[in-house]
């Protein structure tokens, strides 16, 4: 299970990260009611790329400590991990 969360969420950052236009635009139909007069500035581009590949390098390292703990109980949680260095990101 947790093995499957971090990969459809490395799937859904790779996605923001290929296609950053696509995501806010999609985004902003769901959150606003006027969407079509809402124009983002440049910089929501970019800062969705990057927030795109901090979530895929996040999902990287906890399928990475998921499938290299061999049972061990010590490790920890692989998703808790990989939010845990997405919270230490944006902080």
């Amino acid at each position: 299970m947790k093995a499957l969360l971090l990969l459809v969420a490395g799937i859904g950052g790779l996605i923001e990260t290929l296609a950053p236009r696509s995501v806010v635009r999609v985004w902003t139909e769901a959150l606003y009611r006027n969407a079509g007069e809402a124009e983002p500035r440049n910089w929501v581009y970019v800062a969705a790329r990057a927030e795109g590949a901090v979530v895929v390098l996040a999902a990287l390292v906890g399928l990475y400590r998921v499938a290299t703990a061999e049972n061990d109980e010590s490790v920890g949680d692989g998703a808790e991990d990989a939010l845990d260095a997405i919270d230490a990101v944006g902080e």
